[in-house]
């Protein structure tokens, strides 16, 4: 299933991508960053290493075997004396003497090795560590879905603000390039001073360098999109939210503060990194210090060639179980020192966790109040849109019947053009506050953007 959603996901990029022009909608956009989005892809790559934690974890208790092979050229020579020797047909002598020599001859050693642990506090720490560092990368990975989420909407809305003000900028240029083809007749007529020409002639010339830096901006904007997605720059035509979006009923802040205690990533990362720091400390304490392994072991040596006594051979095989127990008695205070470190350090990482959680709360709050004012701001600054295009309206009359300025016309054209901006600036906010809060308490997910996209114009 994985791998055929993965590939419908790439059939309709690819789709997409061959069109010349389309209206990319948000979810559209998402899909496409799924594939081609290379900050994603780091922390795709990254996840990959959960499992193999957890695999190292479990495998810290599982016994281990060793082969160890050694050949090459040794010497060898023992002198034993005061010895008793005893053979059923010389009897039994006393202070014997043996000599044996081998002097550059051929060494032949293996041993297999076994060990089990019995009673290890230092290894345990170690796969609380693995487990608690597998948990942190599947963390990272859910916050970096949501971050996707966030950053691919915030550039669609980078682009579809800066299409529409192109738009309204294009749009005021033509208006003040009728203003000025009327200035300059109404002159000729002797109906209007010149200084009428001039400031619609000043007004035009400065409309045309925001268009201008306007039409840049797209660009730049379209680009950062285009590289997230992998669709081509140009062809991009994103939408911006429509007048009755956002008006969804909102709970109440102590449910979202609850959700983002206990689910934020942020935050849980925050506090498995003081969990991580207070296993880092276990493992130097004095309790860890002592181990209990159970150890098998089978070996043989041998070595051939001259000595002293002519040719000799020398053969050793050796076989044990047992139990090993291991107790550092002096490390020159090396353990205590790292011990202190890890302890300071996990006061550190839970400081960090605490102020993390005020972070947290305090941006909750502030997006949950955003909202809260968000749909009556839009509808304010909707009645100021309609508003001035009235007084727009009521200038270029007053300005046909001599009562108005083409400069009083200019400045309404502009607070008009203005408003409209910030109408759709003030939608785009909405929508985007609707997304961090469900990222703050952890929900933010392929549902939440397609509710999201629900809201968007045609």
């Amino acid at each position: 299933m994985k791998r055929q959603a993965l590939w419908l996901s790439t059939l309709a990029v690819a789709v997409l991508a061959a069109q010349p022009a389309f209206a990319l909608d948000l979810v559209e956009s998402w899909q496409a960053a799924l594939q081609h989005d290379r900050e994603f892809a780091v922390a795709r790559a990254a996840s990959l290493t959960a499992q193999p934690r957890r695999d190292q974890a479990n495998a810290l208790w599982r016994p281990r075997v060793m082969l160890t092979a050694t050949g090459g050229v040794a010497s060898n020579e023992t002198q034993t004396q005061g010895a008793q020797f005893e053979t059923p047909t010389f009897g039994r002598s006393n202070d014997v003497a043996f000599s044996t020599s081998v002097t550059s001859g051929t060494l032949g050693r293996w041993a297999v090795t076994a060990q089990q642990p019995l009673y290890n506090p230092e290894r345990r720490a170690q796969q609380q560590q693995l487990d608690l560092s597998a948990n942190l990368a599947e963390l990272e990975w859910q916050a970096a879905q949501q971050a996707l989420i966030l950053r691919t909407a915030s550039r669609y809305f980078d682009v579809a603000l800066a299409q529409e003000s192109v738009r309204v900028l294009q749009q005021q240029r033509e208006a003040v390039e009728r203003a000025t083809t009327e200035a300059q007749d109404r002159f000729k007529m002797g109906a209007s001073p010149i200084t009428d020409t001039h400031e619609a002639q000043a007004r035009l010339a400065g409309i045309r360098a925001q268009v201008l830096a306007a039409e840049s901006d797209l660009k730049i904007k379209q680009g950062l999109l285009a590289d997230s997605t992998g669709l081509p720059a140009t062809s991009l035509s994103t939408r911006l939210p429509r007048a009755q979006g956002g008006t969804q009923p909102m709970r109440a802040l102590e449910a979202w503060l609850d959700d983002t205690t206990t689910r934020n990533p942020q935050l849980r990362m925050q506090q498995l990194a003081a969990d991580l720091a207070q296993a880092d400390a276990k493992k130097y304490s004095l309790r860890s210090s002592a181990s209990v392994d159970l150890v098998a072991q089978a070996g043989r040596e041998r070595l051939s060639g001259s000595g002293d006594f002519g040719n000799a051979s020398n053969t050793a095989t050796n076989r044990m179980v047992g139990i090993q127990l291991s107790v550092p008695l002096f490390t020159g205070g090396y353990r205590s020192a790292r011990e202190t470190e890890a302890l300071r350090l996990a006061d550190k990482a839970q400081a960090e966790a605490e102020r993390t959680r005020q972070d947290v709360a305090q941006q909750t709050r502030a997006t949950w109040l955003g909202l809260q004012v968000g749909a009556e701001r839009v509808q304010a600054l909707d009645e100021a849109l309609k508003a001035g295009t009235s007084r727009r309206d009521a200038t270029q009359v007053g300005r046909q019947v001599g009562d108005r300025t083409t400069l009083d016309v200019l400045n309404a054209q502009n607070d008009t053009a203005q408003a409209r901006l910030a109408v759709s600036q003030a939608r785009v906010a909405l929508l985007l506050d609707r997304l961090r809060l469900a990222a703050l308490a952890g929900q933010l997910d392929a549902s939440a953007l397609q509710a999201v996209n629900q809201d968007l114009g045609d």
